[in-house]
């Protein structure tokens, strides 16, 4: 008998000695159980090295690893009293236990005795098995996993076995690791978990989704109590606290997390599309039905080769692979990004946006457009007729996923339609005022598919940046209204005519052309071919009146009189100098802001008139580290001069009176700002498109105000013009920025002047008092 059981442990022995080497099932290489691969969510972190605004990960790939020592010793003791009580005596596999397991299983039937696993074994299991319902696999994979366990303790000390494991463990509700567990189900690092809280997260490792506090929380309340109750047999809790602790509730604070969570959602998603692009590839004529639509592709791939080439960040992924080879994985890498968001100037963007829109602009677009069968779009017919309203609703409708499913489906547009005018419990966007602030939100109300999406259109779109001009470094990005609601991002992506702001490129032009400030150009409606431009207003009609006071009141028909001399092509090169990357049709009605253009370009183009003519490309990342903490990218701001210093003072004097008394007067009386600044408001053709951008020697700031379609605004200029629409978020966000003394900003801040400085012949000219100007927007482009 004797020699029976010795042969058979000969061939056991046998048995797992080649599975130790490799050649019965899979063994990982040394090298791998040595540094294990690691899938980890990239994390997002602002400017002061610490807040982090959010991850990138994919799936259930929301984990970040938390080290040993920060982590609460309370889940611990837990862990080890539930999980793997003889963890510091044993070297992967505990043999009392599996033979207990064995005894109680085998010969006693009793499926409650455990599996006689270790922590050791657990993380073995999670880092190479794959799950599996066959049992000859099961059978197999389990030797494996001792064997694996064994190695992992000769590579690896006690507590990293249990760091690594509490870092692996999949809590659901997108909830990997420790770290992000105690963050998704208690709001809390996890440091901070206390005796409950760790017992119930301990409790979850058996069956996650059968201890599920979300769906089940009297079965994990239990089961939390059980391990409570482990902890007392251990030693590790007295008995009268864990009666205390047992009668308590789970005490969740869950909140859910997704990708898109977190601070500065449209800044994040743009960091995670520029590290991801492709090289852009330039489009084949062929491809395109129409002119118009291989002009406008042709413009975007100009933008994006100029990023390809200038931006180090646009395509990082492709331009730096690791040192084997491989590319990064923005989602499972575990790459820390470190912005240049400054999380109280963000909030105060915020604030500014919120305040504005909610509290102003969109209740009263709400009772302008009240009642309208044509929803939020013009009723004017000369600019779209009722039938073209139609259209663009039909079409949009048919953009819907409803729209798109039961036509896959295979149900005629007619019964589709039908589907839209019956009404369905929903939730929509709007804005909610607490303690007197305004923010986004949502409310529940009954509504068919058809109102539902015209009232959605109905929500003004906003796009705004804040950065610095000297190093390009963003403060504050807000690309809309709500990124839960309204994705597309409209300070990088969307692009909209710029109207005057786009008059100082221009004055720019002339000023290094020997014109300045005080060149006199008669104050008449002037006509080139068919082009005739309008102007508001009647000050001074058939005078002579000089640049500065032309600029400063936004007339247009002093800038179309100076670009018929200056030539529009120049001022198209002029705008490419100050970084305008798409298509720009060269006509003389581009010096009233024809072209489309990205709030981000314009901000970047800006900051030339608050650095002496260098305009510097806007910096979103300053760094990136791997997982390991090494820097693997830094960024060096990239600057271009634009001007030489000569015209930048002239143009410069000219912008601070935009201020002082023209159309962005009401910065002064309004909104009580006293620091020299510059800027310029602009409206396009039918208030379809308002802009202010305004600038100190340390701020440059863009701010856009708009429908989603260009057909959708407000019927006046009363709200419609840019000094209306746009400016109060710049002049809200500025006032807070200048209330918090903690920020390095200040009213007193000025620019420089050379001291033999004279932008004329004469005495620079300084206003007589404030008078805010509105500008016109219709039909100037005609």
């Amino acid at each position: 008998m004797w020699i029976m059981f010795l042969g058979l442990g000969t061939v056991i022995a046998l048995f797992l000695l080649l599975i130790y080497n490799g050649v019965i099932g899979y063994m990982p290489p040394i090298e791998e159980l040595e540094d294990p691969h690691d899938k980890l969510a990239s994390v997002v972190i602002a400017s002061d090295g610490t807040t982090e605004l959010g991850r990138y990960f994919a799936g259930a790939g929301n984990r970040v690893n938390s080290d040993y020592k920060t982590v609460s010793p309370h889940v611990i003791d837990a862990l080890i009293a539930t999980e793997d009580e003889r963890f510091f005596d044993h070297s992967g596999i505990d043999f009392i236990a599996l033979g207990r397991a064995g005894v109680k299983t085998l010969m006693l039937g009793d499926k409650s005795s455990g599996g006689g696993s270790t922590i050791t074994q657990q993380l073995a299991k999670q880092l190479y098995s794959r799950p599996s319902s066959n049992m000859l696999k099961r059978a197999l994979q389990k030797p494996i996993e001792w064997m694996i366990a064994i190695k992992l303790e000769r590579f690896y000390t006690k507590q990293e076995i249990i760091n690594m494991y509490l870092n692996r463990f999949d809590f659901l509700n997108n909830a990997v690791g420790i770290k992000t567990a105690a963050n998704v189900y208690f709001n809390k690092e996890p440091a901070d978990l206390n005796v409950q809280e760790s017992a119930m997260l301990v409790g979850m490792l058996k069956n996650p989704s059968y201890f599920n506090p979300l769906r089940h929380p009297e079965r994990t309340k239990e089961r939390r109590n059980v391990v409570l109750e482990q902890m007392v047999k251990a030693g590790k809790l007295p008995r009268d606290e864990a009666e205390a602790y047992k009668q308590l509730p789970l005490g969740l604070d869950y909140h859910r997390v997704d990708h898109r969570d977190g601070g500065v959602p449209y800044l994040r998603e743009e960091i995670r599309m520029l590290m991801s692009a492709k090289k852009p590839v330039r489009p084949s004529r062929d491809k395109y039905k129409s002119n118009l639509a291989y002009i406008l592709a042709m413009g975007q791939y100009n933008t994006d080769s100029t990023q390809w080439e200038e931006n180090p960040l646009y395509g990082w992924i492709l331009k730096n692979p690791k040192p084997d080879g491989s590319l990064y994985n923005i989602y499972t890498d575990g790459l820390k990004i470190y912005t240049t968001i400054d999380i109280k100037m963000q909030q105060y963007a915020e604030e500014a946006v919120y305040e504005h829109l909610g509290g102003t602009l969109q209740p009263a677009f709400f009772k302008e457009k009240q009642g309208q069968v044509t929803g939020p779009y013009t009723t004017n017919s000369d600019e779209l007729s009722r039938s073209g309203v139609m259209n663009l609703i039909k079409n949009a409708m048919k953009q819907t996923e409803r729209w798109r499913v039961q036509k896959n489906a295979g149900i005629s547009e007619a019964e589709i339609e039908k589907t839209f005018h019956k009404p369905y419990e929903m939730d929509i966007f709007t804005y909610v005022k607490e303690n007197g602030k305004y923010h986004p939100g949502s409310k529940s109300v009954t509504m068919t598919p058809y109102d539902s999406l015209l009232y959605m259109k109905s929500i003004l779109r906003t796009g705004m940046m804040s950065m610095d001009p000297t190093n390009g470094y963003v403060k504050a990005y807000v690309g809309g209204p709500d990124f839960n609601y309204f994705q597309y991002d409209m300070v990088s992506r969307g692009r909209r005519q710029i109207g005057s702001t786009a008059k100082p490129f221009l004055y720019t032009l002339a000023m290094e052309q020997d014109y300045t400030p005080c060149s006199q150009f008669l104050n008449t409606q002037p006509t080139f071919g068919n082009w005739s431009p309008r102007n508001s207003g009647s000050a001074r009609i058939g005078d002579m009146v000089d640049l500065r006071w032309a600029l400063t009141n936004s007339n247009n028909w002093i800038s179309a009189r100076l670009v018929y001399e200056l030539g529009a092509k120049n001022l198209a090169n002029k705008m490419r100098m100050f970084g305008v990357t798409g298509h720009i049709d060269a006509t003389l009605p581009l010096a009233l802001g024809t072209v489309d253009v990205p709030v981000k370009e314009m901000v970047a183009a800006y900051t030339a008139f608050a650095n002496k003519g260098m305009r510097v490309d806007p910096v979103f990342v300053t760094r990136i580290e791997d997982n390991q903490g090494n820097l693997i990218y830094s960024t060096t701001p990239h600057r271009s001069e634009v001007t030489s210093e000569d015209a930048y003072y002239k143009i410069l004097s000219i912008l601070l009176n935009v201020v002082d008394s023209g159309t962005a007067a009401s910065l002064r009386g309004r909104y009580g700002i006293s620091a020299q600044m510059g800027g310029k408001t602009g409206t396009t053709n039918s208030n379809s498109d308002s802009w202010f951008m305004g600038f100190t020697p340390e701020l440059v700031t863009g701010v856009w105000v708009g429908g989603e379609e260009r057909y959708i605004h407000f019927n006046t200029m009363a709200l419609g013009q840019g000094a209306r629409a746009a400016l109060p978020i710049y002049g809200f966000y500025m006032k807070k920025i200048y209330a918090d003394k903690k920020l390095p900003y200040s009213q007193d801040t000025k620019f420089t002047f050379p001291a033999d400085f004279n932008a004329c012949s004469g005495e620079m000219f300084t206003s007589s008092g404030e008078s805010e100007v509105e500008e016109v927007s219709e039909g100037i482009f005609d």
